[in-house]
């Protein structure tokens, strides 16, 4: 879903204080949003993760943004948060008690998508995080893409979500981007802590910053890499058919050139956004992609939020590879949008689905 797609009071600290004033479940919030502070993991190396068994307490943060009464307005996200919502407490163990849902059909400030209710909901969710412990994150919504200031990002972009209040600010800067939920979501999660994540907007592939992103067969993806090369190939093609030898050259040296720089940029990612945790997400499309607000059994919903449900429903035995090949099939029929799975650490895709 492209901008250009009933609260649970109870975990916070007290009914006279939401997150814009202390945060969820207590938690302070910055004076000012946009001052996040990103931290990685350096010395991170291949196996320096642990899993979790999901055993331990378990917390969501839902969101669904309609966007109402905009020109953006959009109909199936609220629907989606209420069918995860259920999804989660029966398939899952999930409590009522243990969600915080943001929606904007809401009466109370303190429960709208709201840049700064997103925020500090999203500290809450992984607040005192414990080995063991399995949190659930859900956004529906409008999503989409800025201009990487930071240089991390292989395309040139990173992606963004919109909340509520988006036009209130300045810019781009009331967007929520990738690099600050990852520090957000990510980075505070010790070893043994699991993250589900599901995204059901547009330019969501890489929306929390994962570095593993997988294909349908399994295997890590280079998507990046690959677009440089055909890219590089053609226009050195192109030229010496033209009979422009020295431009063909020229198209093979950069060709080179962009091939280590994207490849330096994606290993360096790699060791920078890994984690001890075990976060695993799966997002409604790729970075370059929209995601569709549709009609599926005669209810509006976000095709993501849709086929992830009605998969995992049918059985919910499935590995993670067979689950992202189930989403696929159930939206090849009528999308053209590529559902993506990424995950913090290596990721044994013939394992089941856990939550």
């Amino acid at each position: 879903m492209s901008f250009y797609h009933n609260g649970i009071p109870s975990p916070y600290s007290n009914d006279d204080q939401g997150p814009e004033d202390a945060g969820i479940g207590g938690m302070a919030s910055s004076a000012n949003d946009n001052d996040i502070t990103l931290s990685v993991h350096p010395h991170l190396q291949q196996g320096d993760y642990q899993l979790s068994d999901c055993q331990g307490r378990k917390r969501a943060l839902l969101i669904g943004i309609n966007y109402i009464g905009t020109e953006n307005e959009l109909n199936g996200c609220i629907n989606d948060v209420h069918n995860i919502k259920d999804f989660l407490i029966t398939l899952y163990g999930f409590k009522e008690e243990d969600m915080v849902i943001l929606t904007d059909d809401q009466t109370d400030p303190k429960m709208t998508p709201t840049r700064s209710n997103i925020i500090a909901a999203m500290k809450w969710l992984v607040d005192d995080a414990q080995q063991n412990d399995s949190f659930f994150f859900h956004f529906s919504g409008h999503g989409g893409s800025v201009l990487d200031v930071s240089g991390d990002e292989t395309d040139g972009f990173d992606e963004t979500i919109y909340p509520i209040d988006h036009d209130q600010y300045e810019g781009t800067s009331g967007q929520i981007l990738d690099d600050d939920m990852h520090e957000l979501m990510v980075a505070p999660l010790p070893a043994g802590v699991r993250l589900t994540a599901i995204f059901d907007s547009c330019h969501s592939g890489t929306a929390l910053d994962l570095p593993y992103v997988y294909s349908t067969k399994g295997v890590i993806k280079d998507d990046n890499l690959f677009k440089a090369a055909t890219k590089g190939l053609v226009s050195a093609g192109l030229a010496y058919a033209q009979g422009d030898r020295e431009g063909a050259m020229e198209s093979i040296r950069d060709l080179g050139h962009q091939l280590i720089t994207t490849r330096f940029k994606e290993a360096s990612n790699r060791q920078s956004y890994s984690s001890p945790a075990d976060v695993v997400m799966f997002s409604g499309c790729k970075d370059d992609q929209t995601s569709a607000d549709a009609q599926e059994a005669g209810r509006a919903t976000g095709a993501m939020s849709y086929a992830f449900t009605k998969t995992l429903r049918e059985n919910p035995n499935q590995t993670y590879q067979e689950l992202l090949n189930s989403i696929r099939d159930i939206l090849s029929a009528g999308y053209s949008q590529r559902p993506q799975l990424s995950s913090s650490h290596p990721l044994d895709v013939e394992s089941l689905f856990v939550c």
